[in-house]
């Protein structure tokens, strides 16, 4: 993708332009050539009768204009999944369960230019939406994406990380230690308890270390002249994230 931009306009809201052509049509808002996006990064121009600020694209801008299928993980439970497992350029990651690709877009941004993503899905709709997904963040080349069931086989062998969002990731334990490198990362996503339970259960019949389950709270607060005081909209449970970390041989 040679050209990416995201459009802000004064309510908030977000239009990702991804295009290699001179002019883009923008859906509500209309066509304008893409050397001018280019040239007003930061700056606000008119589109249509609407003042719109242009940006270059962040992860957080790629997420929340991506087009939704399957629940997307949020940005807290995505920047901690990134921190734990370790994820750098470079680095080879196995994802189980492609989603709308939110997770497999942040995944590839890091990996950069030299890793790779290897993004396991059955379901054919959640693959042609992450597929795109991809695509319009200008991604592809990091990704590879699998349409078979890693819970049965995982066929990379030393990657560096395994992440799995799946409804029965204590399934895909097994496969996941085969795939992993000594002292590479698992980390599962679950939303209720029963899952992890037996998850974590399935973990310590492997050589790991490192096994813990978290969950994550997110308050904004509201900053204004009379005072700050947290949102109403407070952004509670999402789900647990467990993390391992492979090993030969224990204590």
């Amino acid at each position: 993708m040679a050209h990416a931009f995201v459009l802000l306009d004064g309510r908030g809201r977000r239009f990702l332009v991804a295009s290699d052509e001179p002019m883009v049509r923008i859906a509500g808002l209309g066509t304008i050539r893409t050397d001018r996006l280019a040239s007003s990064l930061g700056r606000r121009i008119e589109i249509g009768g609407r003042a719109l600020l242009i940006l270059s694209p962040s992860g957080r801008d790629l997420r929340e204009t991506m087009e939704r299928g399957p629940q997307t993980l949020v940005p807290k439970d995505l920047a901690v999944l990134l921190f734990e497992t370790d994820v750098r350029s470079g680095s080879r990651i196995v994802e189980g369960g492609s989603g709308s690709g939110a997770l497999t877009v942040a995944l590839a941004r890091i990996v950069g230019e030299t890793g790779q993503v290897f993004s396991y899905e059955l379901e054919e709709r959640s693959l042609a939406i992450a597929r795109a997904n991809v695509q319009r963040a200008g991604m592809q080349a990091r990704v590879e994406f699998v349409p078979a069931d890693l819970r049965q086989d995982i066929v990379q062998r030393d990657v560096d990380a395994v992440l799995l969002d799946i409804p029965d990731p204590w399934a895909a334990v097994p496969p996941a230690w085969d795939a992993l490198r000594p002292c590479g990362h698992l980390a599962t996503f679950s939303p209720n308890m029963e899952q992890v339970k037996e998850t974590v259960a399935a973990i310590r019949k492997w050589p790991f270390v490192d096994v813990r389950t978290v969950e994550l709270i997110e308050r904004e607060m509201e900053v204004r002249d009379v005072g700050v005081r947290p949102s109403f909209a407070a952004l509670g449970h999402t789900g647990y994230l467990t993390f391992a970390r492979k090993v030969l041989d224990t204590f």
